[in-house]
């Protein structure tokens, strides 16, 4: 094992999930799964002793769910590990909140063992794990049960950063929309960060939430 592997915990309610993960992500050499939980609050501990790169965190879960263990793991510690939900249902209300609360993104157990793998090594470097539609349905519904508000934070972007929120709510990377809007990489990333410091938002993942969740961005 490399010394340099991302380290994972596990941490669903069912042994037979975990022993599955498990298998996939230690037969890659970057790989290494370092814990398991099999309760919320049990996840929590163990990422507290281990202090993992990535948590892989089903969302229904005993004791506490996944989302009051992810909000606790990222309030907890000075530098936390990325969240990736695992969940069953994509349209599942639990991820939203799992989303809101912090979560870099959602996997589904019935993804492939490619997909865990890059999804792994996509968050543990930093990135969002963005599944753009599946958010502007979770949005949608969320919109329904309480109206959108004018978001505060709206006048104080710029018309380029407002460009870049509603291209990153597209699912677009950095280098798409550098190219869409004709500048360098380096300066997305500039107008990136503006955005997820006016916004408040831990990372892209978030910033789509408020988008959708205020209204700035529209699910129709």
């Amino acid at each position: 094992m490399s010394a340099a592997a991302i380290r994972i915990v596990l941490a669903d309610d069912e042994r037979m999930v975990r022993t599955a993960l498990r298998v996939i992500l230690d037969a890659e050499p970057d790989l290494e799964v370092v814990g398991e939980a099999s309760t919320g609050a049990e996840a929590v501990s163990v990422v507290r002793t281990e202090r993992p790169d990535v948590v892989l965190m089903d969302v229904r879960m005993p004791e506490i769910d996944g989302i009051r263990a992810t909000e606790q793991i990222l309030a907890g510690l000075a530098e936390p590990p990325r969240i990736v939900v695992v969940t069953t249902f994509e349209n599942d209300s639990y991820v939203y909140d799992a989303l809101r609360v912090g979560a870099a993104g959602f996997l589904l157990k019935r993804a492939a063992a490619e997909e865990l793998v890059s999804a792994v090594r996509l968050v543990a470097r930093g990135d969002s794990l963005l599944y753009p539609a599946a958010v502007r349905g979770l949005a949608a519904e969320h919109a329904r049960r309480r109206p959108p508000a004018a978001p505060p934070w709206a006048s104080r972007l710029t018309e380029r950063e407002a460009e870049v929120l509603r291209l990153i709510a597209t699912g677009l990377t950095n280098a798409e929309i550098a190219t869409r809007i004709g500048v360098g990489p380096a300066t997305v990333k500039t107008h990136v960060a503006a955005v997820l410091s006016k916004l408040g938002a831990r990372d892209r993942t978030q910033a789509v939430i408020l988008a959708y969740e205020s209204g700035f961005v529209r699910t129709g």
